[in-house]
Order: structure tokens, then sequence, then C-alpha cells
């Protein structure tokens, strides 16, 4: 019955998180990612929150990549984008060995979601990457706290 109770809690939460997304044109596959990797990451509140630092990070970057890919581009055209990430990841190495940005896989996600997306390189385009990142993560502490719920209640049962 736990197991049962589980996978309708599950299933309830990405069905309504798949409408919600739909509803506002949210990208879905951003959405689950972010709740891929609270499981990933740490399974609590607290990590989630940690995790969303090099998360953005990894979003910031994406813009500097492209940017200065951009600007390296009308000097050196085609070659002008790897260069630039070349030398953003190469600097990831030496970001990394700070307090709060020590998770590369999370900086990799944000970059993924980055250049996933394509957002506008405006202010307001890139917030809104937040929204499905968010919305993705507090589903998946949803989901994990209810399904702790009904394994704590059967357990005393």
């Amino acid at each position: 019955m736990k197991q049962f109770l589980s996978a309708i809690i599950m299933g309830v939460c990405g069905a309504v998180a798949t409408f919600l997304a739909f509803s506002f044109n949210l990208p879905s596959w951003v959405l689950f990612l972010a709740w891929v990797s609270y499981y990933l990451f740490g399974k609590s509140f607290k990590s989630a929150l940690l995790t969303l630092v090099p998360i953005s990070a990894g979003i910031i970057m994406g813009t500097l990549i492209l940017s200065f890919g951009g600007l390296l581009g009308g000097y050196l055209a085609k070659m002008g984008f790897p260069i630039a990430v070349f030398i953003f990841i190469s600097a990831l190495t030496y970001l990394s060995k700070i307090k709060y940005l020590n998770n590369i896989p999370a900086w990799f996600m944000g970059l993924i979601i980055f250049f996933g997306v394509h957002p506008h390189l405006q202010v307001i385009s890139i917030l809104s990457l937040f929204i499905p990142i968010l919305v993705g993560l507090a589903f998946a502490f949803i989901n994990d706290t209810l399904t702790q719920l009904v394994f704590k209640t059967s357990v005393k049962s």
C-alpha cells in the first residue's frame, strides 16, 4: 500500500507540475531537470537552496560565454564561441573551489538550462529561467515530503 500511495503522490505532483508548465508556457523539461537536481544534490530544502547558487552561476556563465563569444566572433569568426567556452569552462575548475560554488554538475545544469532555452540576453528573460527551476524544486520538495509522511504514517500503523 505504501508503494501505491507513493506512486499516486508522484503521479499527481508530476501531472500538476506539467499542467502548470503548459498553462504558463514554461519549459517543462527545465522544471523536471530542477526536480531531478533536488534528488541528486541532497534531498532537503537546505540543499535545494544551496544548489540554486551554482545553477544560477551556470546561467550567469552562459550569458557571459554567449556575450564574450559574440565579441570574439567579431575578430575570430567561428572560433570566437569555442574560445569563450574554453576560457570560462577552464575558469570553472578554479571557481569550484569557492564555498557554495563547488557543485560542478549544478553549474552544468545552469549552462544546460541557459543554452537549452536560448533566452534573449535581457534581464527579464534570464530571470524568467528561475520560474520553472523554483517550481521544479518546489514540486520535488512537496513530493518528497508527502512520500516521507506516507511512509512514517504506515510504519506507525
